[in-house]
């Protein structure tokens, strides 16, 4: 029986940490679903098409990798596709907190939900998509924290913004 988890994230952008918990998750995971999700509350920088296409273009085609994209509750999206596994990376002790508690209440809402951690690699570990765009925002280089794609794609976004 092939083996399928579900990473999900806003992923706005993809960064490097992102791109090397996808990598070392299909290493235990026969397919992994890259799950964006959609939250009305945020303003993000990207769309949910355009970082589908980020991704996309950051992980090139691999039949074992698909993107998708969800809205509400990440249990609901998990029983419509059959899967009840996801995948979280770690970052610091501060993300254990939160994905511990999260972990906590899919399985409330889900008994049979399982949450895999896995550590970022030490030169990620330090990576978040919201700093990547403040950095990138204010002029700073963000070149080796994205994948070359996606820094193109910013450097073009925030190109436009200035005056």
């Amino acid at each position: 029986m092939a083996s399928t988890a579900i990473y999900p994230g806003s992923f706005d952008p993809l960064t490097n940490g992102h791109l090397s918990i996808i990598n070392r998750g299909l290493v235990i995971f026969d397919r992994l679903v890259v799950a964006i999700a959609n939250n009305p509350n945020k303003k993000p920088l990207f769309t949910v098409e355009e970082r589908r296409g980020l991704i996309q273009g950051a992980v090139g085609p691999n039949p074992r990798v698909e993107i998708d994209s969800f809205d509400g509750l990440l249990v609901d999206y998990a029983r419509k596709r059959g899967t009840h596994t996801i995948l979280r990376g770690l970052r610091a002790v501060s993300d254990f907190e939160y994905e511990f508690q999260l972990a906590n209440m899919n399985r409330h809402l889900l008994p049979d939900f399982e949450t895999v951690f896995m550590m970022t690699g030490e030169d990620y570990f330090y990576i978040s998509s919201n700093l990547v765009r403040e950095v990138a925002l204010f002029g700073g280089d963000v070149s080796g924290l994205v994948p070359a794609n996606v820094y193109a794609e910013i450097s073009r976004r925030f190109q436009r913004k200035q005056p």
